[in-house]
């Protein structure tokens, strides 16, 4: 599982995302994802770290946007965020300062399984099969993984070095079943595979004392009928329902004006189509 790469070697060696990885496999619909209004601060929040779901030494704050690790010895420990995703394209924004990140910086997901406190340091994130995680320092994909044996990412030759900014993105495709991540508006590959089937959440591992960990939701997209935040434009606009008159009419809200009225049988597709998603 995972498509493996090359980003150890020294600092002096590092070259740009766009001329190491010029193979970007962008999941269908991620540009249309990221170029969309983003979704309001509320939402933000909904879809941020979970106060309940994350180790005793996190303290997560502006409702789910942050979190700071208290400063333990000989700890690792993780967050997990609200929502899990088991269907649609979904991408959040990770800021993690790189002088905070420490020896184990891992970014990924987990299922609702994951552990998410070590009683040592570790790559926390992707040490079983509950979870998938890059470490940001190392390069390194985790899962299931326990040593150096890990396989690298993103894909380049070999010595060369991909220095992870401050902030990165995390797509998920839960259609595709992959994940995977982008920095400076490059999407760097997939790296895992094979994760259709289950609900995965947004989820970190942290050693660094004090440092705090922001996430930012972008959005989710569910095929052609679907927008940002898998609302669709029927939905938003109130999801017009049919009872095999040949009139359809609407249970809530304004169709727009700008739009004809839909015919009975979109009516009946589009009712289909949202039952199944739901």
């Amino acid at each position: 599982m995972g498509q493996t790469a090359s980003a150890g070697g020294g600092g002096s060696n590092t070259h740009t995302p766009q001329a190491l990885y010029p193979d970007l496999s962008c999941p269908e619909g991620l540009e249309e994802l990221l170029s969309a209004p983003p979704p309001d601060l509320g939402a933000q929040r909904r879809h941020g770290w979970n106060p309940k779901d994350c180790s005793e030494n996190i303290e997560v704050t502006e409702g789910g946007l942050c979190f700071e690790r208290r400063p333990v010895a000989q700890s690792t420990d993780g967050a997990r965020g609200k929502r899990g995703y088991s269907r649609g394209l979904h991408a959040w924004e990770i800021s993690w300062p790189r002088e905070q990140r420490g020896t184990h910086a891992v970014v990924g997901v987990a299922t609702a399984l994951a552990p998410l406190q070590a009683d040592h340091y570790a790559a926390l994130l992707g040490s079983n099969s509950e979870s998938w995680g890059w470490d940001l320092g190392r390069g390194k994909l985790y899962h299931q993984s326990k040593g150096p044996e890990a396989p690298r990412y993103p894909a380049g030759r070999q010595g060369e070095q991909l220095e992870v900014p401050e902030r990165l993105l995390v797509v998920l495709d839960m259609e595709e079943g992959t994940l995977g991540y982008a920095i400076g508006g490059t999407y760097l590959g997939p790296a895992f595979r094979g994760l259709k089937g289950r609900t995965l959440y947004p989820a970190v591992s942290a050693v660094w004392g004090q440092c705090q960990v922001r996430i930012s939701y972008l959005g989710e997209r569910r095929g052609e009928a679907w927008g940002t935040c898998g609302e669709s434009k029927f939905c938003h606009w109130g999801l017009w329902f049919w009872d095999g008159s040949s009139t359809p009419y609407k249970s809530r809200g304004n169709w727009p004006s700008s739009d004809p009225s839909p015919t009975s049988i979109q009516c009946q597709e589009w009712l289909r189509v949202f039952t199944a998603v739901t």
